[in-house]
């Protein structure tokens, strides 16, 4: 259905342009992701950037429903709808809580530096000159929010958005004059990236990241217009003789360029695509099985490489760390500095007590340890970049195939989403009482980029949601095996006899009767009165879960986990594991480690650091 042109910037033009961005994007994806090649080519910036937006237009909509609802009990019909104010900080608020990777990272803080200027409760709407400033201060809060700041990414085409609206000048009142010059000027930039970045030359692509912004902005110029601006090129194939600044032709072996895509209205784009060709990738458009997450939903592991960061050099960092994170000020300020001691690649978006931070580092657990100092971190993401992953100068290296074989497990702790990274694993974190969905799960897959992956949801209740998500990535051509892991523990004692070397088959084998011979054990604490299999607990117990029921009750923590490892270890066994949260001192386990010791010959026992796993400590006996 055709869109209704916006004279002015109000709150329906705001819900129009992210929905027309959605739309946008959904289109571009698979575009973007096969031209990522800077600074990791993982092929995912197309799809990280949709899911951020995607996550602005869920809190938008939200908004415009909450208004359309009006207050309880109200008798008015037809309450007022939300102003520019409500409409922006929105859009920016759910793009970053929403958002993913580097890219999408970048591009909610472009959101933020626009809605720095547009939250002004004493306009109604905004215009021209409005518009113009709004996406300066997007360009300039971006280039702040970035580490080390290089040319010819994302931040260059933002600069240069900016700077075309500023040279627009003209009528005050004319959005769609200003949004089409910002669109004009970054679809010159863009074209210009590979001159800037030779890892884009060599590759013969231009950036991914500032390609979605384009596709962004031509979205905002459809909104102000009505109208579906000419596409950029995503090749960066040029024509003898042709002059610096100018868009250059595609290089294809298809369709001639500006011949329209079937049913898009836009001229098709050819690009030189990187790398191997996706495995059974959905349709461009198609990401309906992303769900926006609830606001503190954690978030999937993803490697989005993104732009505006540190050039990529070899041997680069092997974990990309990924947190919300509530702070102050003041602890930001150290915390930027701490983790560009760390790593690199690191960029910082955010304010009024809420940030978004990424960073590549060797450490995780520092790059975490980090975060919990400063203040809050929460939907911690924490990626393995794997031995073929591309930070590299650029032609030393081909951008990396699929490896064979990854393993992808959903932990409930900042630590043990630590230990599997650093085993190798691609983690989802999963808060208590907010499970990931199953479209969280399938990024997680298709960020693992392997052929054969092995899929440990160490949750019951995840068992469905698990199912779902190995359904849907063998559609795309991926060999997934679901081991019906029931806790951490048992991940662990799967991915401790994981061998990628073996076949498949015998390797999911013997996962499983790791993970089947360990028993499990929780001690937590009980939230309300209720009655059990032990007998009725009351608020504050201290709970002892074997196997998934209770089977003591408790109100010392050391007391009743030694009385919970006695009755494991009556069945026998030959290792114990202990995972202690952040609130039990490291006493408790080294009681629980004498009385192994000392009652059990034979018995091995190893302890880790959870972090908030919303148990006190898990146990596992083999």
């Amino acid at each position: 259905m055709a869109q209704v042109p916006q004279t002015f910037f109000d709150a329906l033009a705001v819900r129009t342009w992210c929905g027309l961005a959605l739309e946008t994007l959904g289109r571009a994806r698979e575009e973007i992701d096969a031209i990522n090649v800077y600074p990791v080519a993982d092929g995912d910036t197309g799809t990280n950037l949709y899911l951020t937006v995607e996550s602005a237009v869920a809190a938008v909509e939200a908004v415009f429903a909450g208004h359309a609802a009006g207050p309880a009990g109200a008798a008015d019909p037809a309450p007022a709808g939300p102003t520019l104010a409500d409409a922006v900080r929105a859009m920016a608020h759910g793009a970053l809580i929403g958002a993913r990777g580097n890219s999408g990272t970048i591009l909610a803080q472009l959101l933020r530096g626009m809605a720095q200027v547009l939250a002004d409760d004493a306009q109604a709407h905004a215009d021209g000159r409005g518009l113009r400033l709004a996406l300066r201060q997007a360009a300039d809060s971006a280039r702040q929010a970035v580490a080390h700041p290089v040319e010819g990414t994302v931040l260059t085409v933002a600069s240069a958005a900016a700077d075309a609206a500023d040279a627009a000048g003209g009528a005050e009142g004319d959005c769609g004059s200003v949004a089409r010059a910002a669109y004009e000027g970054a679809r010159e930039a863009l074209a210009a990236t590979p001159e800037q970045l030779p890892v884009l030359d060599r590759a013969g692509v231009v950036d991914a990241g500032g390609r979605g912004l384009v596709a962004v902005l031509g979205a905002l110029v459809e909104t102000f217009t009505g109208e579906r601006p000419r596409g950029p090129v995503a090749s960066a194939g040029r024509v003898p003789g042709a002059s610096a600044g100018r868009v250059p032709e595609a290089r294809a072996s298809g369709p001639a360029s500006g011949v329209s895509a079937p049913g898009s209205g836009e001229p098709a784009v050819a690009h030189a695509r990187v790398g191997p060709e996706p495995v059974g990738e959905e349709p461009a458009g198609a990401a309906a099985h992303a769900a926006v997450e609830p606001f503190d939903d954690p978030l999937t592991t993803c490697a989005d490489p993104g732009d505006g960061t540190d050039p990529p050099h070899q041997d680069g960092p092997a974990f990309e760390v990924i947190y919300l994170l509530e702070a102050e000020d003041a602890a930001v300020a150290r915390l930027r500095r701490r983790l560009d001691a760390l790593g690199d690649s690191l960029v910082v978006v955010g304010g009024d007590g809420l940030w978004n931070v990424h960073v590549h580092v060797d450490d995780a657990g520092a790059a975490v340890e980090a975060g919990i100092e400063a203040g809050r971190p929460h939907r911690i993401r924490i990626t393995h970049f794997g031995a073929h992953d591309v930070h590299t100068t650029g032609a030393e290296r081909a951008p990396r195939e699929r490896a064979q074989r990854a393993v992808v497990a959903v932990v409930p702790g900042e630590g043990l989403a630590g230990l599997y990274a650093e085993a190798g694993a691609t983690t989802v974190l999963a808060r208590p009482g907010e499970p990931p969905a199953s479209g969280e799960l399938v990024q997680a897959v298709r960020r693992a980029h392997a052929r054969e992956v092995v899929l440990l949801p160490n949750d019951d209740e995840l068992r469905h949601t698990a199912a779902a998500a190995a359904e849907q990535v063998r559609t795309e051509g991926v060999r997934v095996a679901l081991i019906p892991t029931r806790s951490a523990i048992q991940g662990i004692a799967a991915l401790a006899v994981h061998e990628p070397g073996r076949r498949f088959d015998e390797d999911v084998v013997s996962m499983t009767s790791a993970a089947g011979a360990t028993r499990h054990a929780e001690v937590t604490v009980a939230e309300a009165e209720s009655w059990t299999m032990a007998g009725i607990c009351q608020a504050g117990d201290v709970l002892g879960l074997i196997d998934g029921d209770v089977a003591v009750i408790g109100s010392d923590v050391t007391a009743t986990a030694a009385a919970v490892l006695d009755r494991m270890l009556a069945a026998g066994g030959e290792m114990v594991t202990l995972v202690l949260g952040d609130e039990v001192p490291d006493t408790v386990a080294e009681h629980l480690q004498d009385r192994v010791r000392e009652g059990y010959l034979a018995v091995d026992t190893v302890v880790y650091r959870g972090g908030r796993q919303g148990s006190l400590l898990l146990i596992g006996v083999e």
